[in-house]
């Protein structure tokens, strides 16, 4: 782990801390409340689980604008799934199976027609969401209530915590180890430190950036079965504006949008300084405007940041 990897990462330990210490004396003690931290947990867990897998993305020098989309076409997928007579793992098995043939397709469309991700993941990110209307008929679709929809409920027992979290946490492991350990990891951070060097090194290009979308497409289908979970219905709106909270969450955790860093703890730490802060908002009753304009405020320090680190790399 290099040292400007520790400094980001501390950065982004020492914003989480600021952050949560704020909330907790603008709100009060019961911000930290077991029963509110496990319910900043269970928000933050699909926004997590996402932006793990866009950490991969924008690790490689690509970007996923479709992921909100995705959320929504797996919901409904899902759900139509279950009203067929499909068991529940069979469902959510479809679910994230669409969203990965959507992430295949990104990574397919990136790699042939050599078009910027931005672009392509922006046509993509229509289309998505125009499918899951069309199969949802414009509207929610009820389901038969299933073990899916505990996925994010509160457990008592030796759990603790609802097995959707603990989901996140084991998705979080695997791709840290990737990264780190594995061929793929390496190829990724090549890529997206250097494309062309790493094309000259050997490395398969193409089939990397695709293997990168398709995975993602396969977390954020996780994260689709978690926001079903929480919903019980399929809902083909949902997820607008997703895709803003999982890039930020993995700028903030010192991700570059030009490629080549990234990591999934820090990702992780991303995800729950937007929590935090969205919760806070919210029990402090301020107002839905508010809470836009700080998240959006956010993302434009999230860029900024970038923008900075990348000017002291250079």
């Amino acid at each position: 782990m290099t040292r400007r990897s520790l400094v980001d990462r501390a950065g982004t330990f020492i914003g989480l801390v600021v952050v949560a210490t704020i909330f907790g004396l603008v709100v009060g003690s019961q911000f930290y409340a077991p029963g509110n931290l496990e319910l900043m947990a269970r928000q933050a867990a699909i926004v997590c689980v996402a932006a793990i897998g866009m950490t991969v993305v924008i690790a490689a020098g690509g970007i996923d604008l479709s992921v909100g989309s995705m959320i929504a076409l797996t919901t409904v997928a899902i759900a139509l799934a279950l009203k067929a007579g499909m068991g529940p793992a069979s469902a959510a098995a479809v679910g994230i199976g669409a969203a990965a043939l959507c992430g295949l397709v990104n990574g397919i469309l990136v790699t042939q027609l050599k078009v910027v991700p931005f672009i392509v993941t922006l046509g993509t990110m229509l289309i998505v969401r125009g499918a899951a209307k069309g199969l949802a008929e414009e509207r929610r679709i009820e389901a038969p209530f299933t073990w899916l929809n505990d996925l994010l409920r509160t457990q008592r027992g030796p759990a603790l915590l609802p097995a959707g979290i603990w989901a996140v946490v084991a998705a979080a492991l695997v791709i840290a180890a990737v990264l780190r350990y594995t061929r793929l990891g390496r190829h990724v951070f090549a890529i997206g430190s250097n494309e062309r060097m790493a094309r000259l090194c050997g490395v398969a290009i193409p089939r990397t950036k695709i293997a990168v979308y398709t995975l993602s497409g396969v977390l954020t289908g996780v994260a689709g079965l978690l926001q079903f979970s929480k919903l019980s219905v399929g809902d083909p709106t949902v997820g607008v504006g997703a895709e803003l909270d999982v890039i930020a969450a993995v700028i903030i955790g010192g991700g570059s949008l030009t490629g080549g860093r990234g990591s999934v703890a820090g990702t992780m730490m991303g995800a729950a300084i937007m929590t935090i802060i969205q919760i806070g908002c919210s029990q402090k009753g301020l107002a839905n405007w508010v809470q836009q304009i700080v998240t959006g405020a956010i993302i434009v320090a999230a860029v900024a940041l970038d923008r900075v680190r990348s000017a002291k790399g250079r």
